[in-house]
């Protein structure tokens, strides 16, 4: 008995169709959510590095730890923002 081929290709289409979509729609938004990541970021570390200053002093290795984070941060939304 042969079985028709309809079905599979009809899903076949649909699902290629689909990923086409989401990947268009992921793609269009990106470089905005990109620049408000990098902003996140850039503040988040700040916050830490201050907040391990606070707590364990400017030479401590919580402080050096995230120092190194926000420096790394920093770089990398540089070189987005080129």
């Amino acid at each position: 008995m042969k079985l028709p081929a309809l079905p599979f290709s009809s899903l076949l289409s649909k699902t290629i169709a689909a990923l086409a979509l989401s990947g268009f729609l992921f793609f269009a938004g990106a470089p905005a959510a990109r620049a408000e990541d990098c902003n996140q970021r850039i503040h988040y570390t700040e916050w830490r590095y201050r907040e391990a200053v606070e707590h364990f002093g400017p030479y401590s290795h919580e402080a050096r730890h995230w120092a190194h984070e926000r420096d790394e941060a920093l770089r990398h939304c540089r070189a987005y923002w080129r």
